[in-house]
């Protein structure tokens, strides 16, 4: 897929919002690019198994098909956008891949050990991890960040891959992965970001650490930190004029879509990577590089 089609379909976007986090796929007008029919797998994962949070939609949706065009059995984890996951479970089931489907909240601990307990269950392994679940609420005072609001946003984007990574590292072996989303908020701060922008901060920090941690078990872990991306936490975050020119003022002048994600965390999942520890790629369309 040529980058003119990511453009054109930037253009056709219009200020548009959802009432509800983390926001429905389905209805997004135009709806995001998830599989870029360029993208040819080459069985880097066959025969692994991958859990995905947020897996129903956006970046996770994307990288679940991903996954399956190389050969991996994905397990997708969501909150409650049933419809959209069931979605996604059949894009992953088209290129011959097994699937779990978990509808939970991973803000809660006990959660995250049911989610390892079923997909042991009925994937038999984990191989790779990708804790992408996010949300935001953006304020421009920072006085009115409320204590309840910053327990949902460390509870879902931080705490949540704690808990997650924790249930599952028992069933991780040498040769595992682990990949995180941060974002470049991470990196170059948000003035009405704030909560969400430390969580990310904490994802990097996490992300070194932890991969520190885990390399003498031949445990891999990384991050990804994406730009502006177009997916449901768009529409359901901001208001009809910010979604209008949301990623219109990075370098390549447009916001991301899913699909261009997707590989990045294909090579961290895969062996292509093998050097790399603790780091982190940015895929934001140079918006990290001109802050």
């Amino acid at each position: 897929m040529e980058n003119n089609k990511y453009e054109e379909i930037h253009k056709r976007i219009k200020g548009q919002t959802q009432e509800k986090q983390p926001g429905l796929e389905s209805k997004m007008n135009p709806e995001p690019i998830y599989d870029d029919d360029d993208y040819q797998g080459s069985g880097k994962l066959k025969g692994k198994v991958a859990v995905i949070t947020g897996g129903d939609s956006g970046i996770g949706r994307a990288v679940a098909v991903a996954f399956a065009k190389e050969g991996a059995h994905v397990a997708i984890v969501y909150l409650d956008e049933h419809e959209d996951a069931e979605k996604t479970v059949k894009l992953v089931e088209r290129y011959g891949s097994k699937t779990s489907k978990i509808a939970t909240d991973i803000s809660d601990e006990k959660n995250c050990k049911k989610v390892v307990d079923q997909v042991i269950s009925e994937l038999g392994q984990i191989n790779i991890l990708v804790n992408n679940a996010g949300k935001q609420f953006p304020t421009n005072d920072f006085l009115k960040i409320t204590p309840d609001q910053l327990q949902k946003t460390f509870s879902t984007n931080i705490f949540s891959m704690f808990y997650l990574t924790q249930a599952a590292l028992p069933h991780l072996n040498k040769g595992a992965t682990i990949i995180n989303t941060s974002s470049v908020t991470a990196y170059r701060g948000s003035p009405h970001l704030i909560d969400y922008s430390a969580t990310k901060g904490a994802i990097t920090s996490f992300t070194r650490s932890l991969a520190l941690n885990l390399v003498e078990k031949g445990i891999r872990v990384n991050a990804v930190a994406p730009g502006p991306i177009w997916t449901p936490l768009i529409p359901a975050t901001f208001s009809k004029e910010e979604v209008k020119k949301h990623g219109a003022d990075t370098p390549i002048g447009r916001r991301g879509q899913p699909a261009e994600m997707a590989a990045a965390y294909v090579f961290l999942a895969s062996s292509d990577s093998s050097y790399m520890i603790g780091q982190t790629i940015h895929a934001d369309g140079g918006d990290f590089v001109t802050s």
